[in-house]
């Protein structure tokens, strides 16, 4: 576990200073903002779909660490995928990050995402970790209202 927790380390602090997909885009079919009031962190989520397919997602906004390395593995695991893929992603991303500590998890299915599994040690963070998330499922849903955590 001291590996993985180091390997967490090492990809939050890599992805905060040098951001995947971090730009507005200007073509998006498809946008949220989320905001988590109690961290401060806010998102904007674009999307480009076409054809039920995420053919090219971004990100832009400010907060901790592991909200925008959050929002930056998820810009990269999403382009490519289907919806439907995505929204599964997206259970799949929720279940790791807020299982219960003593719940074992298999973290070979998660591929990139299991480094996220740290953050369940840390409760209040959940929510850093997933506001990207929620924010990019209001966008492609056609939400309106702003994604929170909350």
């Amino acid at each position: 576990m001291d590996e993985l927790r180091d390997l967490y380390q090492e990809v939050i602090l890599d992805h905060n200073k040098n951001p995947k997909n971090y730009f507005q885009m200007d073509e998006a079919t498809h946008s949220a903002e989320g905001h988590n009031p109690l961290c401060g962190d806010q998102v904007e989520v674009f999307l480009k779909v076409d054809n039920e397919r995420i053919i090219d997602i971004s990100f832009q906004g400010h907060g901790c660490a592991i909200s925008k390395a959050a929002s930056s593995v998820m810009t990269t695991m999403l382009k490519g995928k289907t919806i439907t893929e995505a929204k599964k992603l997206f259970e799949k991303y929720q279940h790791l990050i807020t299982a219960e500590m003593s719940e074992a998890v298999d973290l070979h299915e998660y591929g990139h995402l299991a480094v996220f599994a740290g953050v369940r040690e840390f409760p209040m963070r959940v929510k850093c970790a997933s506001l990207s998330w929620h924010t990019m499922l209001q966008a492609l849903e056609e939400k309106k209202e702003i994604a929170t955590t909350e």
